[in-house]
């Protein structure tokens, strides 16, 4: 039954939905969550990491909301329509059957794009359904207070910073600040909401049925397009197609930035302090994401992440954390303070609240073998790379030579101090390895006798130090006896065959300490301090990495069942946050791009092997 959250909630109801009872839209400048019972939890606007309008998903009282839901007690299903990211919500109740369609058009008219027009039309499909609405925005996470005001048929939120426009076909009563309606629709009719954007240089406007009717139809044709473009043909098509999607939703188009996650501060452990800010551009998930999509054919992605490194990203001189930042705001700024929003109790009472992220200062190492590979992809199948570009990798390539063998804080983020961690050294060799490559089938000027040296004196390191004989496996950090999941990634960066005794070996053990029921826990937490308190879930890029490790050693029934097994663990609408919690519920921040790039990654590779 559908919970009325910001209703007249029963006693005892719950205040937060799951973080997996979502769907996400968006229009490639911002998104919003909807959750399945009709109510919209999370929006920012106009940008991605702009402060939220409505954050109930991180305080149910002052986070601020847009409910709409039948009026009586229904059951509802959730889907997308085929082939887009337009999100339907269907409530079933005793007298008929009404829906939801909620969506946000995209165009490339730059008037449009200011407006960052969220739009939900309202069907009754059967019989008569009574609906209520309520529009009750709270805007800079909550902290400005903000004034109603009735024009005409328009609902005009304002703040010191913002103001919203809601125009509807359902007339509208104020309460205090916020906005709200109760109407019945019979079979057939229909009811249309539209937020706007508004201020000096944008009017509000009007949202007919008609003119909503064109920009749905508009906004299926252009997901639709887009999609069309996808070359992959396999067993899981329609989890690949949704994960590609999401990533789409994930890129902001003005750029060319892709962002971790469109969400800020959703635990990774409910109650715990393990709640960070992932609306940013961190240089190791985009690149990872440039990778699954370039799988599929969407060269046009990859291209203009190219253009975001190439106009917004420059390699610095002298910068304690190297000359890339580990991340960047949409825009390319290298300025992200992390904040503790103190007044926002968080998910689930979950805090703190934080917005920024002070891990852009770190120094991960990783991050250069990570986008120099996608460099490398990108040229190799979608165009040659310009000689500007071969400039700065040359540069970047010079840097790891000379700085590899620095400890680091780890493609993990850890705060507990900086450690000779095994993956930073292996993407450090990638990074390297790749580099050659480009230079041999381009011709490209290199200094080949220096980087050669480098990418054997690394191979060595890590087979003569990152080796335990008392584990029989390969280990997190020079030094230690702890395991770690990101060593899955050897045999599919190719510093290892799949098939050396030591890798099968590595396998085993991991398998052993870090699996269960084919989810993969990064590391242990209490055998490796990281800095903070309490646990967390397993990490689902980690457990796509299994199933691909599976395939690559020749354990193809063993990897198609834990691929199997974690397509159970997808919420209703095939998407996935950061982790999965010990009794198989989402956690942190949602949808994740790793999680969904991995995704795409493994099922092409178990595709290939299945034959």
């Amino acid at each position: 039954m559908t919970e009325q959250r910001f209703f007249e909630t029963a006693p005892g109801s719950p205040r937060y939905p799951p973080i997996a009872e979502h769907g996400l839209i968006g229009d490639l400048r911002t998104v919003a969550l909807v959750g399945s019972d009709g109510t919209i939890d999370w929006y920012c606007c106009p940008s991605f990491d702009a402060p939220s309008v409505f954050a109930a998903l991180l305080d149910a009282e002052r986070g601020g909301h847009f409910a709409l839901a039948p009026a009586v007690p229904a059951r509802t299903k959730q889907f997308y329509f085929p082939d887009t990211n337009v999100l339907i919500t269907r409530f079933f109740t005793d007298d008929g059957v009404g829906e939801v369609q909620d969506f946000m058009p995209v165009t490339g008219k730059s008037g449009e794009c200011e407006r960052h027009r969220l739009i939900r039309r309202v069907l009754c499909v059967r019989g008569t359904v009574p609906f209520r609405v309520r529009v009750a925005p709270r805007f800079n996470y909550g902290a400005d207070r903000h004034t109603l005001r009735m024009v005409e048929d328009i609902a005009l939120f304002e703040s010191a910073t913002m103001s919203l426009a809601l125009t509807s076909t359902v007339v509208m009563e104020s309460d205090g600040p916020d906005a709200h309606a109760d109407f019945k629709l019979a079979e057939g009719e229909s009811a249309v909401f539209a937020l706007d954007q508004a201020g000096e240089r944008i009017a509000p406007r009007g949202c007919a049925r008609a003119e909503a009717e064109r920009q749905f139809e508009d906004t299926v044709r252009y997901w639709r397009h887009w999609l069309s473009r996808s070359r992959y043909r396999g067993r899981w098509r329609e989890m690949v197609h949704r994960s590609a999607l999401t990533l789409k939703l994930l890129t902001y188009a003005p750029t060319g930035a892709i962002v971790a996650a469109p969400t800020t501060s959703l635990p990774e452990q409910f109650g715990g302090e393990r709640n960070w800010d992932y609306r940013y551009v961190w240089i190791r998930d985009a690149a990872f994401a440039v990778y699954a999509l370039l799988r599929l054919g969407f060269t046009g992605e990859a291209e203009a992440f190219m253009k975001f490194l190439a106009t917004c990203v420059s390699p610095g001189d002298g910068a304690a954390s190297g000359p890339l930042q580990i991340m960047y705001g949409i825009d390319g700024r290298t300025d992200l303070p992390e904040r503790v929003l103190p007044h926002l109790e968080g998910h689930c009472g979950s805090a703190p609240v934080r917005v920024g992220n002070a891990a852009a200062g770190q120094l991960q190492l990783d991050i250069y073998g990570a986008l120099i590979d996608s460099i490398y992809l990108y040229d190799k199948w979608a165009q040659p790379i310009s000689s500007a570009q071969w400039d700065d990798v040359t540069r970047l390539v010079a840097w790891v030579c000379d700085n590899w063998d620095q400890p680091d804080e780890g493609v993990w983020e850890t705060r507990g101090g900086r450690k000779n961690f095994l993956y930073s050294r292996l993407m450090c060799w990638v990074a390297i390895e790749r580099a050659i490559r480009l230079a041999r089938r381009r011709g490209l000027p290199a200094d080949l006798g220096h980087w050669l040296g480098a990418r054997d004196a690394i191979y060595r390191r890590i087979m003569d130090r990152g080796w335990s004989e008392r584990r029989r496996a390969f280990v997190q950090y020079e030094g230690g006896d702890v395991l770690d999941a990101s060593l899955l990634m050897m045999p599919l960066a190719k510093f290892i065959a799949p098939t050396d005794p030591k890798w099968l070996s590595t396998l085993d053990a991991l398998g052993e300490d870090l699996v269960s029921d084919s989810l993969v826990y990064r590391y242990d937490p209490q055998a490796s301090p990281d800095g903070l308190r309490g646990d967390e879930g397993t990490f689902s890029i980690c457990s796509f990495w299994y199933v691909e490790a599976l395939v690559r050693a020749g354990r193809v029934d063993e990897a198609r069942l834990a691929f199997e097994k974690m397509l159970t663990y997808a919420n209703h609408l095939g998407l996935y946050a950061e982790e999965i919690g010990r009794t198989g519920e989402q956690q942190g921040n949602f949808p994740q791009a790793f999680t969904h790039l991995s995704l795409i990654s493994a099922a092409f590779n178990l595709d290939r092997a299945l034959g």
